[in-house]
């Protein structure tokens, strides 16, 4: 019992020093509230473990609790598998157009998260000349430029033609990215859909998610690009997710 009473100290502390972590990014986003809630529970875990308070606890209660737990912990394996069935993919080649979903833009160009994204989208143009890309994302509150032209203005930068890039600017999550730029590809293009090819460019964590809501919304067939992400965030970004992934399911 010591031994769990000590695990269980350790995560408690180390999930709260990582939802700190979490929060200095200045993301915008309410992640790092995911690992105060992860604290709590092996707080709770803790002190119910001291004293000897669980065998308090009717049996009925503890079995429908620990059920709880275990499906919960199944359904989060499962999602991080198909995270991870998508992580390292590198596409192919010879795609009509490239898809980039919009990121964080900040007052000195793109957050990392997104650089990483236009840079694996830049080297696939390099790579094979006769693709377009189209860069999502509309303007945030906290954001002085839609996340679509603040990707353009970077990937010209990266020395990609102008006359390669299409801007969204007005999607405001990742479904609306999608939808949002198969619109403007098809009044680009006069190929039917169905022969079309698109590459859906993301994170590696995200990428899964990303190629399956495109899927739903296309005839064309759709391969994914996944742009690296720094390692200190990989747990927040697949956790965050898994969550994703349960909201489009649902």
């Amino acid at each position: 019992m010591k031994a769990k009473r000590f695990v269980y100290t350790i995560l408690v502390i180390v999930s709260l020093i990582y939802s700190v972590i979490v929060y200095m990014v200045g993301s915008g986003t309410f992640s790092f509230a995911i690992w105060l809630a992860v604290a709590a529970f092996f707080a709770f875990l803790l002190f119910m473990n001291s004293k000897d308070r669980w065998k308090k606890v009717p049996k009925g209660i503890r079995g429908i609790f620990n059920g709880v737990v275990a499906a919960s912990l199944v359904v989060f394996i499962i999602c991080q598998g198909c995270i991870l069935s998508q992580f390292f993919s590198k596409g192919e080649a010879d795609a009509d157009y490239l898809i980039v979903l919009g990121a964080q833009m900040r007052d000195n160009g793109p957050s990392i998260v997104f650089r990483y994204r236009l840079d694996a989208a830049a080297d696939y143009l390099k790579d094979n000349p006769n693709a377009k890309v189209v860069v999502t994302g509309g303007q945030g509150a906290n954001e002085s430029i839609s996340e679509g032209e603040g990707g353009k203005a970077y990937l010209i930068e990266q020395g990609i033609s102008e006359d390669r890039i299409i801007v969204e600017d007005e999607s405001v999550n990742t479904e609306e990215n999608i939808v949002n730029a198969l619109y403007l590809i098809k009044k680009d293009t006069k190929t039917s859909e169905s022969d079309l090819k698109f590459a859906v460019v993301t994170n590696n964590f995200h990428l899964f998610r990303g190629t399956l809501l495109a899927k739903r919304h296309t005839d064309a067939k759709v391969i994914g690009i996944a742009a690296r992400t720094e390692y200190l965030y990989i747990p927040n970004n697949m956790v965050r997710e898994s969550f994703g992934i349960l909201k489009d399911l649902v």
